[in-house]
């Protein structure tokens, strides 16, 4: 967090000199880039300090088992929300698939379905910052800056 922190001190100063309507403008591009960011790093299976996502525990169905990558819908635009205004930036999982995320995120135990087997999940990071996040909103902060 020690990054976070310097960029926060950095930009700061900046940011408290435009006007409204201009942080909101680059409220909405980091907000789109750092979506994009979480989105591909989902897809990658990755948690945010470059780590593999622990793996999905064995099946002991008989049959064939079809496997996909872990959370295909998750990542997508409809549960993976942006939302801005001229002081704040969030990027995460609102309403009902909130709960679902957060036992991945922390590795928390659940139900696998309701009303089935309650079960500990392992700790699989969706949302968190990379060292290529915070690269990422410095040049864009600095993008915006000078134009």
């Amino acid at each position: 967090m020690s990054d976070l922190n310097r960029l926060e001190t950095w930009a700061t100063p900046l940011l408290e000199k435009l006007e409204p309507a201009e942080r909101k403008r680059l409220a909405r591009t980091l907000a789109t880039e750092l979506r994009r960011s979480q989105r591909q790093r989902i897809a990658d299976q990755k948690n945010p300090d470059g780590s593999p996502y622990a793996p999905r525990r064995a099946q002991k169905k008989a049959g064939r088992i079809r496997r996909r990558a872990m959370f295909t819908k998750l990542r997508t635009t409809r549960f993976l929300k942006q939302k801005y205004n001229a002081n704040s930036v969030s990027v995460g999982f609102f309403g009902d698939i909130a709960a679902i995320a957060r036992v991945h995120q922390y590795g928390l135990r659940d139900e696998v379905h309701r009303g089935g087997p309650e079960v500990q999940y392992e700790q699989r990071e969706l949302l968190g910052f990379t060292e290529r996040d915070t690269d990422l909103i410095e040049q864009l902060l600095i993008d915006h800056l000078t134009r």
